[in-house]
């Protein structure tokens, strides 16, 4: 499959152009030629050196990542860019990457990949950016706390570092605000939706006063461990497409 046929195949499914004024990220085609033929794509949250030779190891003509290299324009491919820029050059791998649309993708995202877990329902938008919203809510059945920790604990890539729970809330849980990463900043959002529980990645030093105040559990499952849905996600529209495909598995533990 012609590389451009890729890059327009995921950005409509994943409405990339509708996050350009929102996200940071340069989110598409971030490294690569106008024209060139995919057969291998390898999967992996983060465009970084580690990803990139680990994709040139495999045969890749393709990476996807989460995270890419583009936040806001590159001024010099020096150090750590050059570094992570190099390898892909070198071996003639494109980048393609999608932050913000695969966080909040009502079916490919993040933070649909945690509802699909829980086993969620009534889910709508969560965690608005602009317009657009980056995390998703929902119902649950009465789950216990206890259940939910381990059950994260058992499904996330957290490098083996555990999944923290800030046990302010009720221990049976019933409506659930979702938003993978470094979403802490979203905890009073949570709070205004009238939810009981907030599953993010990353917490910052004043979660733990804000969700006790608030009454709130917040389980923090690693910026890592919490979006490896989404990348996964679009491996699986890959190999629908029929292009032989890879997943690399660097959990950081943070």
């Amino acid at each position: 499959m012609q590389l451009p046929e890729i890059v327009a195949r995921y950005d409509e499914r994943l409405r990339t152009d509708d996050y350009a004024d929102v996200d940071a990220s340069a989110n598409g085609l971030q490294v690569g030629p106008e024209e060139r033929e995919v057969e291998h794509v390898a999967f992996a949250v983060d465009a970084v050196r580690e990803t990139a030779l680990a994709a040139a190891d495999t045969g890749a003509d393709l990476l996807v990542t989460h995270h890419g290299l583009s936040w806001g324009g590159i001024e010099r491919v020096t150090e750590r860019q050059h570094g992570r820029i190099a390898p892909l050059i070198e071996n003639d791998i494109a980048l393609y990457v999608s932050h913000l649309p695969l966080d909040g993708h009502p079916a490919l995202g993040n933070a649909a990949g945690i509802a699909d877990l829980l086993g969620l329902d009534d889910v709508e938008g969560f965690g608005a950016v602009g317009p657009e919203t980056v995390g998703l809510r929902g119902h649950a059945d009465g789950i216990k706390r206890v259940d939910v920790q381990q059950f994260l604990e058992a499904e996330l890539d957290h490098g083996g570092t555990g999944v923290r729970c800030l046990d302010f809330g009720p221990e049976t849980i019933e409506d659930v605000a979702v938003l993978t990463g470094a979403g802490a900043d979203f905890l009073d959002e949570a709070v205004a939706a009238g939810v009981d529980t907030f599953v993010t990645g990353e917490p910052k030093g004043k979660t733990y006063h804000e969700a006790k105040e608030a009454g709130l559990n917040v389980f923090c499952g690693t910026h890592y461990g919490t979006e490896t849905f989404g990348v996964r996600s679009l491996m699986g529209l890959a190999e629908g497409w029929g292009l032989e495909t890879t997943y690399l598995d660097v959990p950081t533990g943070l």
